[in-house]
Formats: structure tokens, sequence, C-alpha cells
């Protein structure tokens, strides 16, 4: 051993290849690391944890399965076939199911001819087009970019808005409560479609956003904001009534007559939310004739039409269909979630906002069953209310354990022949 030890030094001192070209490395990566922000180093190092622990689980699970018989069932094997045409690559596929496609197909329909197109807003595909050519002009690629850039900005977004609203008044507890929130946010149920080619990622992107500049009394920048959000999904212009909660409980939640001018001059940009959705119906009118192009074809592809969402989620909880029962209860869960954990008045928005979109797409019926737990991500308050809650350290502990699991288990579900339980 002394003779190793004497071999491996020059007079004494370790040779350059193995003392210097380390320590200027990693010299160089903490001066690197020290000019990057606080949040977003820790918001870089969980998207790409999650990203690589969903993926390296998503291709075990696919593994694992090749070869089950009955795998794929009849009614999901085109599926699998436009998968493989993405990529062959299991890492990338995997990451695109039902809907992913008819986003492509709207990437890439030519915008010269007739539009007939109406059953999904565009805000999502359209962002694909001009990235797509960057990418060989694949736009499912430029799908799947769009999706991960909003989830990287949605956990900048978290990271902020909850330090902010958890209400912690020493700097150092403020950051605990935002990285919790960014924790929880990714410990939803069905988180794991914030990664895949749906919009999942870019309607909480552009919520959080929205709050958060209410939040700053930025009023433009969330009308600007809310007009996008209102083009990235149909619940997106009923989010104006949240928001205007946030201007309401900045005036201390006064109603009179002489606060309406100051209501006026600081919330105007509001109007820009419901005038994204109004863009969308005057694209229907001007390229269909018909301004309500996208109700006609919810109502005639899907048979979707607007209903008591209470009377339709009772009719799953007493249903003979275990699966719209289990979807349900989900909801159901967190609605009770957010009603105890955001019952304060300086909640109210929040409470609002997700009592809109768990009962928004229960209003469509039946048919929203397949797809509400998907639908139910948006709901991004809820994490919060929990982020909360795990600050008692025992809490945290089976919180976190208790949705990994649940989050896995459904993973594992969408990923083997039965992504129809989520989306």
């Amino acid at each position: 051993m002394g003779d190793e030890r004497r071999a491996a030094t020059v007079g004494g001192r370790a040779p350059a290849w193995r003392s210097g070209v380390p320590a200027r490395l990693g010299s160089a990566g903490r001066r690197l690391a020290a000019r990057i922000p606080a949040p977003w180093g820790f918001v870089l190092a969980v998207f790409a944890g999650s990203k690589l622990v969903l993926s390296l689980v998503g291709v075990l699970v696919l593994t694992a399965w090749d070869g089950v018989p009955g795998a794929p069932p009849a009614d999901e094997t085109m599926m699998r076939v436009q998968q493989d045409r993405i990529s062959s690559h299991r890492w990338i596929s995997l990451w695109f199911a039902w809907d992913s496609f008819l986003y492509d197909h709207l990437a890439r329909v030519p915008l010269d001819r007739p539009w007939t197109d109406f059953g999904f807003p565009l805000l999502y595909p359209f962002l694909a087009r001009p990235l797509a050519p960057l990418l060989g002009g694949h736009t499912a690629w430029a799908l799947l970019l769009v999706a991960n850039v909003a989830l990287l900005f949605q956990l900048y977004l978290a990271y902020r808005l909850g330090g902010r609203l958890l209400g912690a008044d020493d700097p150092g507890e403020a950051g605990a409560d935002g990285r919790r929130a960014v924790r929880y946010l990714l410990l939803l149920p069905t988180a794991f479609l914030f990664q895949a080619a749906l919009t999942e990622s870019l309607f909480v992107c552009l919520a959080l956003a929205a709050f958060w500049y209410a939040e700053q009394r930025r009023w433009l920048v969330v009308g600007i904001v809310g007009y996008f959000l209102a083009m990235s999904r149909s619940v997106g212009f009923v989010v104006v009534v949240p928001l205007a909660l946030v201007l309401l409980r900045q005036h201390g939640w006064r109603l009179h007559p002489r606060t309406l001018p100051r209501y006026l001059r600081e919330g105007w940009p509001l109007l820009l939310v419901p005038a994204g959705w109004l863009t969308f119906m005057a694209f229907c009118r001007w390229q269909g004739g018909d301004w309500f192009a996208y109700q006609h074809a919810q109502e005639k592809g899907w048979g979707i039409k607007v209903q008591n969402p209470l009377g339709v989620a009772g009719s799953a909880l007493v249903g003979d269909n275990s699966a719209n029962a289990f979807r349900v209860w989900i909801a159901v869960a967190m609605l009770l979630v957010a009603v105890v954990g955001l019952r304060r008045r300086a909640d109210w928005p929040y409470l609002v906002y997700t009592v809109i979109v768990v009962l928004v797409p229960l209003s469509m019926g039946p048919p929203v069953y397949k797809s509400l737990l998907r639908y139910l991500l948006a709901a991004f308050p809820v994490a919060f209310v929990l982020a909360r809650w795990a600050r008692r350290p025992g809490l945290d502990g089976w919180l976190t354990a208790g949705l990994a699991l649940l989050q896995g288990a459904l993973f594992a579900v969408w990923l083997t022949y039965w992504t129809h339980l989520i989306i």
C-alpha cells in the first residue's frame, strides 16, 4: 500500500490530473450554481429529477407489461401505433395519449384552407407551430416541448405564489413553504400528466401567473396572461371571477358606488380574460360561420351537454360503475380539502377558483368521467393547502408517502393500456 501511494504522487503531491481538474471543475460548478437564483436552482433540480424518475418508471412498467395476454386491448391498439410513429423511444412516446394526437393534427393543419376543427381551443397547438421547424418539422415534439417549458415555469410560479400565500414572515420559512408547494403540486394524483403532450401544464402555468401578478397588483399583466389563459381551455375565461375577488380583497372587500371608479381604474384589464375566449369564438365564426362551433363540436363529437354538476357527481357516486365513483370521490376529496383549508377570508379567491375548476368539468355531463382526473389537475390551490398542513413534520411524511403511492398506481394504470381511467 505504501508503494502504491508513493507511485500515485509526484514529490509528495497528487498529480494535476487528480487534484487540479476536479478542483477547477468543482469551483466552476459552484460559481455557476451561485449565479442561479435560489428558486430556479431548486426548480430545475425538481424538474429534472421528476422527469428522470417518471421516465424510468414508465419504461420499466411498459417493459414489464410486454407480452401480457390481452395487452393492449383492441380499443387502444391504434393509440400504440400512433405513439410508435412519434418515436421508437418509449421514454418519449409514453407522454402521448389520445388528445395529444388531436393537438398534433391541429398543429399541422394548413392555415390557407377553410378550418373545420373546432373541438379544441387553439393556443396550445398554435404555440407548437413556430417551434416545429426548429425540431425538423416534428410538431409532436414541439407540443411536448411547449408542455415541459410550461411545467418549468409552472413550478417556479408555484414556488413564488405558494411561499407568498402560505404566509411565513421569515424568508427562510417562506422558502420552505415554496418548496413544499412545488412538491405537493407534483404529488397531486395525476400530476405526471404535467409532463405529457397535453394542455394541463400550460393551463396551470398561466393560471398561476395570473394569480401571481394579481397579488402584486400588476393588473395589466394579469389581463394579458388571462387573455391567453382563456384561449388555452374553455374554463379559462371563468377564472376572471376569482381574479376579481383578489382585487376586491385588496380593497378590503368594500362594495360601494364610490369605490367603483377605483375598481374600474385598476381592474379594467380583467376584461381581457373573457376577451380571450371571445377571440376563439370570433375565429369559429370567421372560419365556420358559427360563433358556437366549439360547443356544437363538443356536443356532436363527445355527447357533452351542460348539466347540473352536482347531479352528475351524484349519479356517479350512487351508480354501479366503480371507476366513475372513484374519479368523483377524488373530486369530492379535493373540494373538501379546499373548503377546509381555504375558509379564511383572505383565501376566498382561491377557494372560488378551485370550486370553478372542479364543478365546471362536471357540468359537462357523464362523458367527462373519463377525463375528470386529468381536469382536476387545474386545482393547484389544493397543493398549497396540503403544503400548509405539511408544516407538521409527522404529517408531511405521511402525506408525501400516501400521495406518491396513489400517483404511482395511477401512473402505472395510465401506462398499462387503461388510459381511459384518466384521459
